[in-house]
């Protein structure tokens, strides 16, 4: 019992590293924007507005499935150090990896508890497609306690994003933000050198333009 219980804490830690910034984790990834078969502006898939333990695999009656953690691939793996996917790469010190750590790992029993309430709420709306007397009242709300479930779990995230931010020097904020918008940092392979206005890498300007 107390190892089933060490392993759910484990995947819900996994779970929440992963759930932070996801566009973030894997920007040259197929799904990243402008991706082939991918509209620019297209939004999530139904999938992935889903937590990871209600996509594929989880085959529980209701509209979303299981708890979190509990889906394919978000257990931590070889390797697990309680960093988050996004800040793979960034050069941290032991002590900023404990502070995240600490950070990531103390909002999971909310997460969970905010989880559960979804859940509860959204297999009571499930139920209600089955009920012999249809309640707007009680349909009402249900789905406003399963949207305030929401809010607050992708507020606790956002939070905590800004928290772990808040460990990184101003260098390593610097890293993440032009990894955020697609630019290797300075002096890593990839990265173009800088040149001036209008004139093309590897060419020299025209005679006419030599002043």
């Amino acid at each position: 019992m107390n190892n089933t219980k060490q392993d759910l804490q484990r995947l819900l830690l996994a779970a929440v590293l992963a759930l932070p910034l996801a566009a973030m984790a894997d920007i040259a990834g197929d799904e990243a924007p402008g991706a082939p078969g991918r509209k620019p502006d297209a939004g999530p898939r139904a999938d992935e507005r889903r937590g990871p333990a209600q996509q594929a695999g989880d085959e529980r009656d209701g509209p979303r499935g299981g708890g979190p953690g509990r889906g394919p691939g978000f257990g931590p793996g070889p390797g697990f150090d309680g960093v988050p996917p996004y800040l793979r790469g960034i050069d941290l010190t032991e002590a900023q990896q404990d502070k995240i750590f600490s950070i990531v790992h103390g909002q999971i029993p909310y997460l969970r508890e905010q989880d559960k309430a979804r859940d509860k709420a959204d297999r009571a709306l499930f139920e209600l497609h089955r009920a012999a007397k249809y309640d707007d009242g009680a349909a009402v709300r249900l789905a406003q306690a399963a949207a305030q479930a929401d809010a607050n779990i992708t507020l606790s995230h956002l939070r905590t994003e800004q928290k772990v931010l808040g460990v990184l020097t101003a260098g390593q904020r610097k890293s993440l933000e032009e990894r955020r918008s697609g630019r290797p940092p300075r002096g890593e392979p990839g990265r173009e050198p800088d040149r001036e206005p209008g004139r093309e890498p590897g060419r020299e300007p025209s005679p006419a333009t030599v002043q």
